[in-house]
């Protein structure tokens, strides 16, 4: 599993709420190449919950937590969410997500 970041702010979703950090992916060619995210262009679907909403405010008042834990691997739409960049207890630039729970497509097992 990947590690979480320590982020130099503590946040706490709002209502329905999620927050999730993307997964980059590494696509590796049957030869063994490493072809970078940078070539490839799409945003990473896929990513690890840190965050959750108590519920309450969305649509249908849904509470995430009864659905998510944090350390959770989910999958979620290509386009959802906000992206927003935090920064980490080191000082470096982190990607996140903010995704309402309606937004999550599933679970990884």
């Amino acid at each position: 599993m990947t590690d979480i970041p320590e982020l130099a702010v503590k946040i706490e979703p709002l209502g329905d709420r999620v927050v999730v950090m993307p997964l980059e992916k590494e696509d590796v060619t049957a030869s063994g190449i490493v072809i970078p995210d940078t070539a490839n262009k799409e945003k990473p679907s896929e990513g690890i919950v840190i965050a959750i909403g108590k519920g309450g405010v969305g649509k249908d008042c849904s509470d995430p937590s009864a659905f998510l834990k944090i350390g959770d691997k989910v999958l979620f739409g290509k386009y959802a969410g906000d992206d927003v960049k935090l920064k980490d207890k080191e000082g470096k630039e982190v990607e996140v997500k903010v995704l309402h729970l309606e937004s999550v497509l599933g679970k990884v097992v």
